[in-house]
């Protein structure tokens, strides 16, 4: 036996040989283009440190605020200590909803944040924190880190004075948390719905009266029946919540946010005033972030659904109402890249994705992990 492992595994090395060693007949596919720009780069490890302050809306009690906090750790232990990220929850240091120009003006150096946010001051921060019907967390990674989101989104955020980079992904959330069920378009007119941004308007152009509710008094509007339903944000942060306690339905899915994104912004001088390996230090602890936020909450979200199904009732709209929403939403916008030039370059530059994609998406189609007891069932399609 011993012999014979001993000729298979040779025989493998000789093949594996073989093959890394044969000529390729194209050009190689693809370029990692990191080591030119790492070749560049100054390293400083002098004994210089920075001791910065991190502000955001979020409250201990949210997932998010953790996210932040991960990264913080990462760049004080990838850095030796050489720069810290103390991060202060919503109002400690500035309320909430002040954090951008806190740290646009340089009162602080660093936030986290969900980019829509920021409506307000340019629509199209929306299209880098969640578009209906748009990219999900795959397609968000992809289009930022490959084709060219992440540069729209410093040239944003750039006009305020800050440099930004993704900053935690958790993907598709969960539908509205309902005490009427609502499976055909029809069922949405006259629902009282709590929801934010784009969403609102287009729910509100199919009928329904949506209001910006702010997360602390969801639960008690929707106990009382000043609210119908509301949309919050992942099963795993919905869940402390409680809706479950208040709602009977959970209307599903969540076509409002596909995917999820979030941001780290800095001070722009703060930033330009670290040494190249720092910089690199916050950009690699940026993307640990990314990766790990997606992996920790969607792991959450499968043990919250399982929680919300002994609770509550799981409702799927039918496929003519999915379809209804993204005809409305479509409308809805072709009026905002009408009216908003940059919007429209990033919204189309989203919709190229998609469609660059979208053989790739078909091919692969049939290979949703579902459990094998269920594939050997004929289960085989998300």
């Amino acid at each position: 036996m011993q012999k014979g492992f001993k000729t298979t595994g040779l025989a493998f090395l000789c093949l594996f040989l073989i093959c890394g060693t044969a000529s390729a007949k194209r050009e190689k596919f693809g370029m990692d283009q990191r080591h030119a720009q790492v070749a560049r780069l100054k390293v400083d490890t002098g004994a210089k440190k920075h001791r910065w302050k991190m502000v955001m809306p979020w409250s201990k009690g949210l997932l998010f605020y953790d996210m932040a906090v991960h990264f913080c750790d990462t760049v004080r232990l990838a850095s030796g200590g050489r720069l810290t990220i103390k991060a202060f929850s919503a109002g400690e240091l500035v309320p909430a909803m002040e954090c951008f120009d806190a740290v646009a003006k340089g009162s602080f150096e660093a936030g986290h944040d969900w980019p829509g946010y920021w409506q307000g001051k340019d629509q199209a921060f929306t299209a880098f924190a969640s578009v209906p019907y748009g990219l999900d967390g795959e397609l968000y990674n992809i289009w930022l880190y490959e084709r060219g989101g992440l540069e729209m989104m410093q040239n944003l955020y750039g006009r305020f004075g800050l440099f930004v980079l993704p900053g935690g992904q958790v993907g598709q959330e969960m539908g509205l948390a309902s005490n009427k069920r609502a499976e055909k378009i029809s069922d949405f007119k006259g629902l009282k719905v709590r929801t934010a941004g784009w969403y609102m308007d287009i729910l509100n152009q199919l009928g329904a009266s949506a209001v910006a509710t702010p997360g602390g008094e969801i639960y008690l509007s929707l106990q009382t029946g000043v609210l119908d339903a509301a949309e919050f944000s992942s099963p795993a942060v919905n869940w402390p919540m409680g809706f479950d306690e208040v709602t009977r339905f959970a209307i599903q899915p969540g076509v409002h946010q596909p995917g999820c994104q979030f941001s780290l912004f800095f001070n722009k001088k703060a930033y330009d005033g670290l040494s190249d390996d720092l910089k690199w230090i916050i950009d690699t602890a940026a993307k640990e972030t990314q990766l790990w936020s997606y992996s920790w909450i969607n792991n959450l979200n499968a043990d919250a659904i399982r929680r919300f199904k002994e609770k509550i009732e799981i409702v799927r709209m039918d496929d003519a109402a999915i379809v209804e929403f993204a005809k409305i939403t479509h409308q809805y916008l072709e009026k905002q890249k009408a009216a908003h030039p940059f919007l429209k370059q990033v919204l189309d530059s989203q919709e190229a994705m998609k469609k660059d994609f979208a053989d790739w998406r078909k091919s692969r189609a049939g290979l949703t992990p579902w459990p094998m007891e269920d594939v050997l069932k004929g289960k085989l399609y998300e």
